[in-house]
Parts: C-alpha cells; sequence; structure tokens
C-alpha cells in the first residue's frame, strides 16, 4: 500500500451539511476499495487564484490515505463525474 495526499476543492454554494456529507462520500470511495484515511486537514472557503468553472471561490479539503493503486483510480473515476469537486490532485506521499 503506498501513502497518498488528496486535494480537492468542492464548490462554494454547498452549505455546511452537504459539504460535510460531499466530504464523507468523497472518504468512502477509498474506504470502500479497501484504503484508509490517515489525516483530513479542511482548509475551509478560500479565493481561487483564477476563476474555475465561474467560481472563484472554493473549499478546500486535504486528506492522507493508505491504499492500493486500485481505490485511487476509482477515487479519480468518480470525482472526474462529480459536479460538486471544483478541481483536484492526487499525489504520492513519500513518508
Amino acid at each position: 500500500m503506498k501513502n497518498y495526499e488528496i486535494m480537492y476543492i468542492l464548490m462554494p454554494d454547498l452549505d455546511a451539511d452537504a459539504t460535510k456529507t460531499e466530504i464523507a462520500a468523497l472518504h468512502k470511495i477509498i474506504s470502500d476499495n479497501g484504503g484508509k484515511i490517515t489525516g483530513v486537514n479542511e482548509w475551509g472557503m478560500r479565493d481561487l487564484a483564477y476563476e474555475i468553472k465561474k467560481q472563484t471561490k472554493g473549499y478546500y479539503v486535504v486528506t492522507e490515505a493508505t491504499c492500493e493503486p486500485k481505490a485511487i483510480n476509482e477515487f479519480d473515476r468518480i470525482v472526474r463525474l462529480d459536479s460538486k469537486v471544483i478541481r483536484f490532485l492526487i499525489t504520492v506521499a513519500h513518508k
């Protein structure tokens, strides 16, 4: 298993409950595929450096996970289709 760092930006118009639900749903993708979430850092609402999908703000979340590449591939596939996610980045964390 590898360590990954996943950063994603959620739509700014989600209310607090919808944001928590979306974060839980995204983390469930990893755990359902045999991975483990080892850390979550919610940065909160921030201004974007440039407009993305007609948005100037977004809710930033950084997640650390330990999982197999197949779990990351499934996360990538689902997040690309999710309209609540503005942008995401997956990196391998070397620890």
